[in-house]
């Protein structure tokens, strides 16, 4: 057996061995059928070559389905992509969208990557996820039990932010939900309110807000008044209350596409797949005689059928040009998706080091905009690589949720000086070279919205859509709701064809504790909520 078939059948499981340390992991078995495809291969567009789209295409691929993978841009990856860029002083590196964090509990993600690395070698794991706030408090969580509800437990027992008169202040009952989030049922209960009305209505500590709940609700790239209060609670839960995987995480050794996508574009290419790289599909029109007509900025070709595995805007504008995909009401739901907030990731190429006792990652409250710092050479061989031959740092800034209105030099500047106060020691470096990146193109979970994001399942069944913003029913989000959609999306086409699909994990669909399951429950039922 080869690494990459032993890579395929390591992330399925078909034995039922679990993908980490959860016990309570709860297992999504494979739709049954035939192991490949037998007879005439169907041909699959994937439009976006994202994790959703990788994921997608990885599966449809491995069981014999004829697939093209369509990608505007010249790499693959998406937002955790990377190209190549030449500094100032001649240093070819790899320029990306910043820092990404590979969760353990990101299960189906991990699958994905260990179609090429079984043993997940090409990560490495940081040692803590510290939080530094404005005012000098400091958390961790590298003493933090991994196993609910000591994890939270824990984190209040030890962290700075948390005061005995904070605890007291608080209402329990206004937190009961975050014992018990079950999807989608979370949506029904929290939706119509936003993560700061909830963090208000909870009494939520101002310090340990930042560092326990905004961290992640910025994750969304949004401000924390916009984000729907389910989708923060679904984040509690996937880390502290459902989760025994804990907060740790690993990131890639090296930059994103030798570490993870180059390798993942080998196998598709060995399984018969065609990857089409700085090729945009300009509209896709569904034909009488079935299939779809996938028209791009080269050529246009027939496939029997269609996976949209795009972001916010990407989908949208495809969608608007193909005026006969899908119906009517499915139509003015994706016309009505949002996107998040800019956001702005500084990399600088420093000629001295940052203080050796500075963590790799580091996230910041209270500091302005400025939400993490990384010091790439920590972890990255690149830059690690730059950083020996010229005796300087490579540092990444990360500001999320920027206003629309920002002035983006201003901006730049201010993100510079926020890191000064961070790392003193930066304040007398020169900056050999820098890259800053603008985006925009996050999808926003806004208050009210969850009804409007499209299922993986459209109104036409060979028509499919994967990524970040869709519904699923699970208890997933972001990087692992992108890789788990490609496999629904997969699964869900090889099923119509008498093929098996992948089998695939998520953290516990509910509470792990009875006790705090009954009482979350009793409140809902109280307030006529389920």
């Amino acid at each position: 057996m080869t690494a990459a078939q032993w890579g395929a059948t390591a992330a399925e499981r078909p034995d039922g061995g679990r993908p980490g340390r959860d016990r309570r992991a709860r297992m999504l078995p494979a739709p049954p059928g035939a192991p490949r495809v037998a007879g005439p291969r169907p041909s699959v567009a994937v439009v976006g070559g994202g994790i959703a789209g990788l994921a997608a295409a990885t599966a449809l691929a491995e069981r014999g389905v004829a697939v093209t993978l369509y990608e505007r841009q010249p790499y693959l990856g998406g937002r955790a992509g990377g190209w190549p860029t030449t500094l100032r002083d001649g240093t070819r590196v790899t320029m990306s969208r910043g820092f990404h964090a590979f969760f353990r509990q990101y299960y189906n993600l991990r699958g994905l990557l260990r179609r090429t690395d079984p043993g997940l070698r090409r990560l490495t794991g940081l040692p803590d996820y510290p939080l530094l706030h404005a005012g000098g408090t400091r958390d961790s969580f590298r003493r933090v039990p991994r196993t609910p509800p000591w994890s939270a437990l824990g984190f209040a027992a030890l962290s700075p932010t948390f005061t005995l008169r904070d605890m007291r202040r608080m209402n329990p009952v206004a937190a009961l939900p975050l014992l018990d989030v079950r999807v989608p049922e979370i949506y029904d209960r929290l939706d119509h309110v936003s993560a700061h009305a909830f963090l208000d209505a909870v009494r939520f500590p101002e310090k340990a807000r930042h560092l326990a709940f905004e961290v992640f609700s910025r994750s969304f790239f949004a401000d924390p008044r916009q984000l729907s209060a389910a989708e923060m609670a679904l984040m509690f839960h996937v880390y502290f209350l459902g989760s025994a995987e804990g907060l740790l995480f690993d990131v890639p050794r090296a930059p994103f596409p030798a570490a993870l996508w180059e390798p993942l574009a080998g196998h598709l290419r060995r399984h018969g797949a065609e990857v089409r790289t700085a090729t945009a599909v300009e509209h896709v029109t569904p034909r009488r005689g079935g299939g779809h007509q996938v028209v791009t900025d080269r050529d246009e070709r027939h496939h029997d059928a269609v996976v949209l595995a795009l972001d916010t805007a990407g989908l949208r504008g495809l969608v608007a040009r193909s005026d006969l995909l899908g119906d009517a009401p499915w139509r003015e739901r994706i016309a009505r998706l949002r996107n998040a907030p800019p956001f702005l990731v500084t990399r600088l190429w420093l000629d001295r080091p940052v203080a050796p006792d500075r963590p790799g990652f580091l996230g910041t409250g209270g500091f302005g905009t400025l939400d993490n710092v990384s010091v790439l050479e920590r972890w990255e061989d690149e830059a690690a690589h730059w950083a020996a031959r010229t005796g300087g740092s490579v540092v990444e800034l990360h500001a999320y949720a920027v206003p629309a209105d920002a002035a983006r030099d201003v901006e730049e500047k201010r993100l510079i000086e926020q890191m000064h106060r961070v790392y003193p020691e930066t304040r007398d470096a020169t900056i050999v070279d820098a890259r800053h990146e603008w985006r925009d193109d996050c999808p926003l979970f806004p208050v009210g919205g969850h009804g409007d994001r499209p299922a993986v399942r459209t109104p036409d069944p060979h028509l499919m859509v994967a990524g970040d913003l869709v519904r699923t029913g699970l208890p997933v989000a972001l990087m692992e709701r992108a890789a788990t959609t490609g496999f629904l999306a997969a699964n869900a086409l090889l099923e119509q064809w008498g093929v098996r699909g992948v089998t695939l994990w998520t953290v516990p669909r509910h509470g792990r504790n009875a006790l705090l399951r009954g009482l979350a429950g009793a409140a809902a039922r109280g307030s006529g909520t389920r």
